[in-house]
């Protein structure tokens, strides 16, 4: 492991996922590429999610945790992640999911081959207790117009230029962005002469099971609607997009046995 210069720093707000974060750290350990660091931030959890953290971080020179004293929410921790980072690639992950071997590496071969690209992002597979259900893959080369359905990227497994994510001042903290933080700041990037590139290949796995649906409220498809507003003005898109602004607030009043049945017919593999 190389000691002071991590060319990747990963980014992780880490919040009562102790029963899943041995896992996606050691899908962090297993990265084929291995000049990197981790940096996690505990949002206030009340399991044992610090403590596991802190033996990684206590055995390992290039792990960090970082501790808020309540619940701030993922934008505040990430930012608070970004502080520390000495990468010049900034890496997400969540502490349920995990990174397939060769996700860092080849998302720094685009970053590091084409200078256009601030965002790098892949499809994304999506598990549960009964193993893998379905998968992501969002379209290759984004234009803004990509914006209007739905986010262009998946927000887990991207990799960023951490110049670029500085320059918008990082991840909004906004209340009215919660659960939409990714949108936004993508909306944020475009708007300042950002493009991203998809990888066209699954390079990371989402638990998404009972817990992901209880997560679920209508405040956030508010908070999505809001962000969409937003994003469509900075981008200056159409005037018809923004009734897709309505459609989220639309699917949040769906039952969540309905919205569930939509989503695994979506993303299904069948």
């Amino acid at each position: 492991m190389h000691k002071h210069d991590p060319k990747v720093s990963v980014i992780m707000g880490i919040y009562n996922c102790s029963e899943t974060l041995h896992e996606s750290i050691a899908s962090i350990m297993g990265q084929s590429y291995t000049n990197w660091e981790l940096i996690m931030c505990d949002d206030g959890s009340s399991d044992d999610t610090f403590s596991i953290a802190k033996k990684y971080a206590d055995e390992f020179h290039n792990i960090t945790v970082l501790q808020n004293e309540r619940n701030y929410g993922l934008a505040y921790s990430l930012n608070k992640c970004l502080e520390f980072t000495k990468g010049k690639y900034i890496a997400r992950q969540d502490g349920d999911d995990r990174s397939t071997t060769f996700r860092f590496e080849k998302q720094m071969q685009v970053l590091d081959a084409y200078d256009e690209f601030d965002i790098v992002s892949s499809g994304m597979a999506f598990f549960d207790e009964n193993g893998y259900w379905g998968e992501i893959m969002s379209v290759e080369l984004p234009e803004v117009n990509d914006f209007i359905v739905q986010s262009p990227f998946c927000h887990a497994p991207c990799m960023m230029r951490k110049k670029a994510l500085v320059d918008v001042n990082g991840y909004n903290t906004n209340k009215k962005t919660y659960r939409a933080e990714d949108y936004d700041l993508w909306f944020r990037m475009y708007a300042n002469g950002s493009l991203g590139y998809n990888l066209q290949e699954v390079l990371y796995e989402v638990r998404d099971d009972r817990n992901a649906i209880k997560r679920r409220k209508f405040k956030y498809r508010i908070n999505e609607a809001y962000v969409r507003f937003q994003g469509y003005k900075q981008l200056n898109l159409k005037k018809s997009s923004y009734l897709y602004a309505l459609r989220a607030i639309i699917v949040g009043l769906l039952p969540n046995s309905i919205y569930k049945q939509l989503r695994r017919r979506r993303y299904s593999l069948n």
